[in-house]
């Protein structure tokens, strides 16, 4: 199918919703929804025609979406493989596309929405227990090709989520798993044991990308605090202690999973209870590396992405935008963190601290169960002109967001 993108589509900035499509947006900025019921949306890729590349969980492949009128609205849909998928990008004339357990890639030739051949499997056999199997993918601009391998575990209990059961130690789901491995991004049939473990230390992170010359990822922390070591930790703080990090990751960093706990309040490393911790003392944890920032409890980051546009405020440039799903785990308080919030950076570095970007994808406050959630926010992308798309994984709603304010 060949495709030609209007004119009009470049020069003029689509109208918004009159209710932002529920969105709850900073002065300045609206929404509209560009695309709707696709299924379970995650990451997605932006092509420089302004094509949008949107992976499935479930079903699985990837909706390949274009704007045929130039009004702003997906009007055209192509899927592209099938397979539970997460990580999408575009790179180096390829659709890299991150399944459970493998990476493929399809050739995609410019002006065409959906690739003609085969895929090619860049690397195949990752880890992918029942929990956490879900990749992200990020590249580093020489030849690498990053991919989170999440542990299959909370705290590496051996069973899983058991009272009172102590954590394996040391703990041997980190030789496979609990951190991000670096393969060639233009090699074939790799397997994961032809790579390098690039950073260890983390439970669940498919919230990937390159930034400033490293990987920085935003972790899925530890729950069940409560209910698996009662005697020691309360409901409300198993709802609020254990941050979700962003971490700064380079080669050989290890940031402390599953010995240890980030504790928003505290701000500082503390043992976990599986390793003898008492959420208070430090143990082993001060030989780990530390994040560079940490947002609350249970919001459940699952996207991170860096602001390179300028149509957005100059405070936004160089700043990241996290889509968080929201939290599952902390009754009886209400669930939280069903946003996409807004990190500024300067350089390698947080350089403020963190707002809310965009609300409102509960739908109910306070909301007491996920299940009741109108939407989740899954996944961000930048567009060719430097507004921002936003994904959910309830029914597949896509977001474009657009400043209009003054500069």
């Amino acid at each position: 199918m060949q495709l030609t993108l209007p004119g009009a589509h470049a020069a003029n900035l689509p109208a918004c919703d009159p209710d932002n499509g529920g969105l709850k947006l900073p002065p300045g900025f609206c929404a509209l929804v560009v695309a709707n019921d696709l299924g379970a949306a995650r990451h997605m890729a932006v092509a420089p025609d302004g094509d949008l590349y949107v992976a499935l969980q479930g079903m699985g492949g990837v909706a390949a979406l274009h704007d045929s009128k130039g009004d702003g609205h997906f009007d055209v849909k192509e899927i592209i493989g099938d397979g539970s998928s997460t990580g999408v990008a575009l790179h180096d004339g390829y659709l890299y596309v991150a399944k459970t357990s493998s990476v493929v890639r399809y050739k995609m030739t410019p002006g065409q929405l959906k690739p003609t051949g085969e895929p090619e499997v860049v690397v195949s056999d990752l880890t992918a227990g029942r929990a956490h199997a879900d990749k992200g993918i990020a590249f580093g601009g020489k030849g690498s090709l990053y991919v989170n391998i999440g542990a299959p575990s909370n705290a590496c209990q051996m069973p899983d989520r058991q009272k009172m059961v102590k954590g394996e130690d040391p703990c041997s789901l980190l030789d496979t798993a609990g951190g991000i491995w670096k393969f060639d991004d233009n090699k074939l049939d790799q397997k994961q044991s032809d790579g390098t473990r690039f950073a260890t230390g983390m439970r669940q992170m498919p919230a990937i990308t390159w930034h400033d010359g490293a990987v920085y990822v935003v972790m899925n922390s530890r729950d069940q605090l409560d209910t698996l070591w009662g005697d020691m930790f309360t409901a409300k703080e198993n709802a609020e202690r254990p941050a979700e990090p962003m971490y700064r990751a380079t080669q050989g960093t290890n940031f402390g999973w599953p010995y240890c706990f980030y504790d928003y309040g505290q701000k500082k490393l503390l043992l976990n209870p599986e390793y003898g911790g008492d959420g208070k003392i430090t143990g082993r944890c001060d030989k780990f590396d530390l994040p560079v920032t940490t947002f609350p409890a249970h919001w459940a980051p699952v996207d991170v992405m860096f602001y390179t546009g300028s149509q957005f405020p100059a405070k936004y440039r160089g700043g990241a935008f996290i889509a968080f799903h929201g939290s599952w785990n902390r009754a009886p308080m209400p669930m939280d963190g069903y946003n996409v919030t807004f990190q500024p950076f300067k350089g390698d570095k947080p350089s403020g601290h963190f707002e809310i970007f965009a609300n409102g994808f509960a739908g109910a406050d306070p909301l007491m169960s996920p299940a009741m959630a109108v939407a989740r926010a899954d996944g961000v992308a930048q567009a060719p002109d430097g507004s921002l798309y936003i994904g959910d994984s309830q029914k597949g709603k896509i977001w474009r967001v657009i400043y209009r304010g003054g500069k």
